[in-house]
């Protein structure tokens, strides 16, 4: 049952992420191929460094499910290209919840495999974000992960909300619901009020002539 659910929460990830994927790439003029590239780099990407780095197999080479569902959502964009195409709004939602979910399975994935609670959440920031960030060099544009923007903070707060609840004798979904809850709400909240990390920033007159 447990496994079952976390298949959904994945299929429902990835379908979210493809989603965000295609969407960006079809406001680059990618062809259709191209943008189904984007889609499954978005969707596979952060599953596949978690599992390489878990040394476990690899989650979409055991079953064409998840080169299917990003097929159907390629689909997707391309019947309902005039609402997913068009506006900010609607690319944000499929990224916040696509990251959300998958910080969600990077995390339960890594505790399946007998790692303690801080690489899973380590695991579950990788598994939102890396994908991501793939996307965006193939898109040459600057990754979202290295901006000043709440993402990776985000589900590196989702993570800590999940070990919290975990040591309290509570049901499964409960610590899942509130991760998945903690990262949508703080990427909104974020965007809603212009909430960002600080800059780094480096006087260049301090910096070293250059040889």
């Amino acid at each position: 049952m447990e496994q079952t659910f976390l298949t959904i929460i994945e299929v429902i990830g990835t379908i979210a992420f493809a989603i965000s994927g295609i969407r960006l790439a079809a406001a680059k003029r990618f062809d259709w191929f191209g943008a189904y590239v984007v889609g499954l780099v978005t969707a596979i990407g952060g599953g596949t460094l978690r599992d390489v780095l878990l040394d476990i197999p690899v989650f979409w080479m055991l079953s064409p499910m998840y080169l299917s569902v990003t097929g159907i959502s390629l689909l997707t964009v391309i019947i309902f290209q005039r609402l997913l195409v068009k506006g900010m709004r609607t690319l944000f939602l499929f990224d916040a919840i696509g990251l959300a979910l998958f910080v969600v399975v990077g995390i339960e994935k890594t505790l399946a495999a007998n790692y303690p609670m801080w690489v899973a959440i380590v695991m579950g920031v990788t598994t939102g974000s890396f994908g991501g960030v793939v996307r965006d060099i193939l898109l040459n544009e600057e990754p979202l992960f290295f901006r000043k923007d709440i993402y990776a903070t985000a589900c590196l707060a989702g993570g800590i909300i999940y070990s919290l609840l975990a040591l309290l004798p509570v049901a499964l979904w409960i610590p899942q619901t509130a991760c998945a809850a903690t990262v949508i709400g703080l990427r909104v909240a974020a965007v809603y009020f212009d909430w960002s990390l600080p800059i780094l920033k480096v006087d260049p007159h301090s910096l070293p002539d250059k040889p």
